[in-house]
């Protein structure tokens, strides 16, 4: 990560074939594993398919709402300054935002281990969506912190 400016996103990233939406391909990249891409696209659209049984709503529209709901908007970063270390609060930029939230959702969704990856997907979508899965209580937890070192936002720099 360079320290001067910030990096180039040079090749950018291609939209999904089905939706057509580079947020889902950016999703799936993640939620990918040992270079797995196939799988984790059939994973990612398998959970939407169930999304698309169980509610009325179209299921793009369920992940659009769950990641505007896990996506924090502050978060806390240490400083060191003399001898203490202090946790100051600072602004997420849209990307880190939607990075740390697909995070979270994944890691949600893997940590229920005695069902599949997609029906488990799905449910976190849903009810990230609805605003009450643990995705959820982590944003708010991390806004609650950088609300309680709000006085240390003067280290900011």
């Amino acid at each position: 990560m360079p320290r001067r400016s910030r990096a180039l996103d040079r090749a950018g990233t291609r939209p999904d074939l089905r939706y057509g939406d580079e947020l889902v391909s950016r999703f799936v990249a993640r939620l990918m594993m040992k270079g797995k891409k196939s799988i984790a696209f059939k994973i990612f659209y398998d959970a939407m398919d169930i999304i698309e049984k169980e509610q009325k709503d179209p299921p793009m529209d369920v992940f659009a709402r769950a990641m505007k709901n896990v996506t924090p908007s502050v978060q806390v970063k240490p400083r060191r300054v003399g001898g203490a270390t202090y946790q100051v609060p600072t602004e997420v930029d849209s990307r880190r935002g939607e990075a740390l939230a697909c995070r979270w959702i994944i890691s949600s969704a893997r940590e229920k281990s005695n069902i599949p990856m997609n029906r488990s997907l799905a449910q976190e979508f849903m009810s990230s969506a609805k605003g009450d899965s643990s995705s959820v209580k982590r944003k708010e937890d991390t806004h609650r912190m950088a609300e309680a070192n709000r006085a240390f936002v003067h280290f900011k720099w």
